[in-house]
Formats: C-alpha cells, structure tokens, sequence
C-alpha cells in the first residue's frame, strides 16, 4: 500500500526501511535532508511538506521527539492536517496522553482523520530487525485495520484502549526500562568497587530472578567501550518527565521512578544527555570519571 512517514531519526530510518523492504510505496518527509537522501535511495519518495505527503497517502506514519514537534509537523504551516485526503494518522512518538487526545479531537475537527497513538519499544535494534512492540490507543477496528502495515516493524500490535491508552502504556514501560537501567548501572558499579569482572554479571545472573533482556544488552554496553547511541539519556528524560506529569496529576505515587529520575537528570546536566542510555554508568564508575576528567583537562 501507499504510505507516509515523517520523522527520520534513529528509529524512523529503520522503520521506513523496513516498510520498503515489505514492498510497501513509501512517501517520506523530514525536517533535516541527510535521511532523506538515504531513503530516496532506498526506493522512497520525498515529500516537500508534511501536506503534500498527506496529500498523497491517506494513511501518515509520524516518529517524532516530541509533542512540539508532532504539533508543528501536524498543525503547524504546510502541516498534514490541511490535507484533505488524509485519512487515518498513525504517531509513534512519545507525547504525553493529555496532548495526544487534544491532538486527536483537533485533527477531526480540521479534516476527520482518525489518530492512533501507537508508541513503540524495542530501540533501533528492534525497528532494525522489525521486532518492535507496538502499544496502541483509538479505534479498536481501525488498529486493526493499521495491524498488518504496522507488522513490517513490529512483532506485536496489542490495543490498549481509547485515545491515548497507548501513550500510558508507553509510559509504563518506560518506567520500568529507566528504573532497570539504572539499577544495573549501579550494580555494575558495585561489582567494579568491589574488585569484580563486572563484565561477567550477564553471564552469571543469566537464567535467575534478576536476568532480562535489558540485563544482558546493557551489562556489555557498561563495561566495554561506549558505541554509537541507540536511545539517548536525555530521550529517556523526556519520558521521566511525562511519567511525572502524569503521576502528579492522577495522584500516583511513584518513588522508584521518581528516584531513577534524578539520575538521569544528573546526568543530563554533566553533559551526557546526547549519549547512550548505558552510560549512566559514568555518574557511577570510578574510571569513567577518572577518563571525562582527564578529558576535560
């Protein structure tokens, strides 16, 4: 099928990648022009504006950093909602679910699209390799219609419920990925303190109560030279942020994310937050400090 994507970062490359490689047209837009060369290269067609892609695809997949950015791109000049042939808009950003209704109720006023907030997991690996796990809100039958596109990218399309249910899921997961990250940054800080091959700890906690996927992907990142950034603290951040919001207004107590918070803040302010989320691991490890000192000398 004919389909648009705007949104070509770190995730959106891959996923528009694979839509390609599912022998799907794809129309693209992007702020920036570098992934636009790329994915032109590959086969897609680039847009001048987020209208003219809509004008063009009735269905427009957006992979975007934030609820400023999907607003611009969305309602701002030249934006998808004055194009009158959209039809169905499919957000894998993650915004906070406030925002994602008002979006939604603001886009069928303008031209009757329906909107699926449709937040993904699974990193760039996971778009990559099209194992993302996607978690949707709106229309129960329209998610199903969306399910066997979305299958390009993702191993598993669950509905979470009416508007916005997908960005709360999101959310979740992002506490719980947040708090895991740091509690293994801190373990392998412990481990390293205490004289220990803290690069063994995947393979030692491997099969027990404190193995995951999380264990044995961040373990290596933590204890070997960093590599390019797959997801960046201060993204992460952001979340934090939206999940506080959120447990602020409805009254949850959150003490564990709000605690895993702060050191992602932390981090942000020395400097890291364009990084990859393993290295938290330098608010922690003696010889990181030891090397960023060095450096800034």
């Amino acid at each position: 099928m004919k389909i648009g994507f705007c949104g070509l970062g770190r995730m959106g490359v891959p996923m528009a990648k694979r839509l390609l490689q599912a022998g799907h047209e794809v129309h693209v837009w992007n702020r920036s022009p570098g992934p636009l060369r790329d994915l032109q290269a590959a086969g897609a067609h680039v847009c001048a504006t987020p209208r003219v892609l809509g004008e063009r695809c009735a269905w427009v997949a957006l992979c975007l950093f934030d609820a400023g950015a999907v607003r611009d791109v969305v309602f701002g000049v030249d934006g998808l909602a004055q194009a009158g042939s959209l039809e169905l808009l499919i957000d894998h950003s993650s915004i906070p679910p406030a925002e994602t209704r008002e979006f939604s109720e603001r886009l069928v006023r303008a031209n009757g699209a329906v909107w699926l907030d449709a937040p993904v997991s699974g990193g760039t690996g996971g778009a990559a390799a099209g194992t993302l796990a996607i978690m949707v809100g709106g229309p129960a039958d329209v998610c199903d219609q969306a399910a066997p596109l979305l299958m390009a990218y993702a191993s598993r399309v669950t509905h979470m419920g009416p508007t916005g249910c997908g960005q709360v899921a999101k959310l979740c997961n992002q506490t719980i990925v947040t708090a895991t990250i740091a509690a293994i940054a801190e373990s392998v800080a412990l481990a390293q303190d205490a004289g220990v091959d803290a690069a063994r700890l995947a393979e030692a906690l491997a099969g027990g109560w404190a193995d995951s996927t999380l264990l044995q992907i961040f373990v290596p990142r933590m204890t070997q030279a960093p590599g390019a950034a797959q997801a960046t603290l201060d993204t992460m951040l952001k979340d934090l942020d939206t999940v506080a919001a959120l447990a602020r207004d409805q009254g949850t107590a959150m003490p564990v994310a709000t605690a895993a918070g702060q050191s992602y803040r932390l981090a942000s302010r020395q400097g890291l937050g364009a990084e990859d989320a393993s290295q938290l691991i330098r608010l922690y490890d003696r010889a990181a400090r030891r090397a960023d000192g060095e450096t800034s000398r």
